[in-house]
C-alpha cells in the first residue's frame, strides 16, 4: 500500500508540473499582447496621441476577452466529455495560432484597415484559448491535487500564471535594453509573439505526455455511452454558477488593475519611464507569484472563506488610497512598495479562486461549470478594467476607475460572506 500510494504521488506531482508548465506558456502568450502595446499600437492602428492609441489597443485586448466565454464553454464541454488533458493540448495549439498571426501582421501604415482587422482575429483566437485553459487547468489541477493539500497545489495555476506574465515582461526589459525604441517600435515587438508561438508547440508536446485524472476517468466510465446535455448539466446547479460569477468579479478586476495596466498606469500617469515602468511591475509580480503558494496552504488549514473574505476587506478599504497614491508616486522604491501591497491583498483571491470553483461542482460538468460563468465574469469585468481606466482618464475622470474597481471587490465581498465554505466539498471525493 505504502509503495502504490508512493507511486500515486509521484504520477500527481508530475502531471501538475506538466499542466503548470502548458499553463506558463499560455499565459506568456496571452499577456504578451499587453506588455507590448505600449510598442506596437502605433503599428496598427492610425496616427493619434498615446492615450487614445493605448485606448485601441485596449479595446482589442477587451474583444480578446469577450471571447473567452465561448472557449469556455466549448473547451468546458470538451474536457468534461473527452478528457483534460486533450482539452489543455487543444487550447494551447489556438494560443499558438493567435500568436504566430500577431507576429507576421503587417502594419497599417502597409495594408491600411486590414492591420486592426487581423490583431482583432488573432486576440480573438487567443480568447477563445485562454477561456478555455482556464477551466480546464483549473479542474486538472485540482483533480490531480490531494485533499490535504489541493488549496497549496491548486494555486500553482496562478504562479505559472503570473510566471507568463513575469516572462512576457522579462523579454520586454531584454529587448528594452538590447534595442532602440525605434527599432522596437518599428519591428522588435513582434520578437515575443514569435517566441510564444515556439512555446506553444513545445508545450504541446508536453502535454501529451500528461496522466488523464481519476476523477474524470471514472465519471466517464459510469456514464457510458450516455451524453446529457451540457447546458442541462450547468444549469443543475444554479448556485454555483451564481457563486463563480459574484466571487470572480471583483477579484478580477482588481487583479487586471494590478497586474496588466499597472504598467501603463505608472507611465501614462505617474510620469515613469517605460523602461522602468516595466521594471517595478516585473519586481512586484515576483513576489506576488512567490506568495500564492503560501497563501494556498493557509486555506487549507483555515479554508477557502476566510482567505477570500480577507481580500474582500482589504480590497473594498484600500484600492482608493492605493491607486491615489500610486498615482502620484515619484520613486522606484515608493511605487515598488504600493504595487507589492496591493498584490498581497489581491492574493487572497488569485491563489485560491480556481480550487474554490472546482470544488462547487461534480466531476461530470466541473471543467464547464468553472470555465463558463468565469469568462463571463472576466470578459465584463476584467477584460473591461484596462479600457475603462483608460477612458476615465481620456475624459480627465481618472479617480472614477478607483471607485469603480472599490465597487466591483464590495460587492464580491457580499458573496464571499454568505457563500458556502468548500474545503471539505462532498463534491471533490467523486
Amino acid at each position: 500500500m505504502a509503495q502504490t500510494a508512493a507511486l500515486s504521488a509521484s504520477h500527481r506531482l508530475r502531471s501538475i508540473v506538466g499542466g503548470s508548465i502548458g499553463n506558463l506558456v499560455e499565459w506568456y502568450d496571452w499577456y504578451a499582447y499587453s506588455a507590448f502595446s505600449l510598442y506596437f499600437a502605433k503599428a496598427f492602428f492610425p496616427p493619434a496621441d498615446q492615450t487614445v492609441q493605448l485606448l485601441n489597443a485596449a479595446a482589442v485586448f477587451a474583444v480578446g476577452f469577450l471571447m473567452r466565454p465561448l472557449g469556455g464553454w466549448l473547451m468546458g464541454r470538451y474536457a468534461d466529455r473527452h478528457g483534460r488533458r486533450t482539452a489543455l493540448t487543444a487550447s494551447v495549439l489556438l494560443m499558438c495560432a493567435g500568436s504566430l498571426l500577431i507576429a507576421i501582421t503587417p502594419s497599417y501604415a502597409s495594408i491600411g484597415i486590414a492591420a486592426p482587422v487581423l490583431l482583432v482575429l488573432a486576440r480573438m483566437l487567443q480568447g477563445v484559448s485562454v477561456g478555455g485553459e482556464y477551466g480546464a487547468s483549473a479542474t486538472y489541477l485540482s483533480e490531480m491535487a490531494g485533499h490535504q493539500h489541493r488549496g497549496f497545489w491548486s494555486s500553482f495555476q496562478y504562479v505559472t500564471l503570473i510566471m507568463g506574465q513575469l516572462l512576457a515582461l522579462g523579454v520586454l526589459l531584454v529587448l528594452q535594453r538590447t534595442m532602440s525604441t525605434a527599432a522596437l517600435e518599428a519591428w522588435g515587438w513582434r520578437i515575443p509573439f514569435v517566441i510564444g508561438a515556439v512555446c506553444a508547440l513545445v508545450a504541446v508536446r508536453l502535454r501529451r505526455g500528461m496522466v488523464e485524472t481519476a476523477a474524470f476517468t471514472r465519471t466517464a466510465e459510469s456514464r457510458g455511452a450516455t451524453r446529457p446535455s451540457a447546458l442541462a448539466g450547468l444549469l443543475a446547479h444554479p448556485r454555483a454558477v451564481a457563486t463563480v460569477f459574484g466571487l470572480t468579479a471583483g477579484g478580477t478586476v482588481a487583479f487586471y488593475t494590478f497586474t496588466t495596466y499597472a504598467q501603463k498606469f505608472l507611465v501614462n500617469t505617474a510620469g515613469f519611464t517605460k523602461a522602468d515602468a516595466t521594471l517595478v511591475s516585473a519586481a512586484s509580480l515576483a513576489i506576488f507569484m512567490c506568495v500564492q503558494p503560501v497563501v494556498g496552504a493557509i486555506s487549507d488549514r483555515v479554508g477557502r472563506r476566510p482567505v477570500l473574505m480577507t481580500f474582500g476587506v482589504l480590497g473594498t478599504l484600500g484600492t482608493l488610497p492605493l491607486l491615489t497614491a500610486l498615482s502620484t508616486a515619484s520613486t522606484f522604491g515608493s511605487a515598488l512598495l504600493l504595487l507589492t501591497i496591493a498584490l498581497l491583498g489581491v492574493s487572497g483571491y488569485t491563489a485560491i479562486n480556481a480550487v474554490v470553483k472546482a470544488e462547487l461542482f461534480p466531476a461530470n460538468v466541473r471543467a464547464l461549470g468553472v470555465a463558463f460563468p468565469y469568462a463571463i465574469a472576466v470578459s465584463i469585468f476584467g477584460g473591461t478594467a484596462e479600457y475603462l481606466a483608460l477612458w476615465f482618464k481620456n475624459m480627465g475622470h481618472e479617480a472614477w476607475f478607483y471607485w469603480y474597481v472599490t465597487a466591483c471587490i464590495a460587492v464580491s465581498l457580499a458573496v464571499y460572506v454568505t457563500m458556502p465554505e468548500t474545503r471539505h466539498s462532498e463534491t471533490m471525493r467523486d
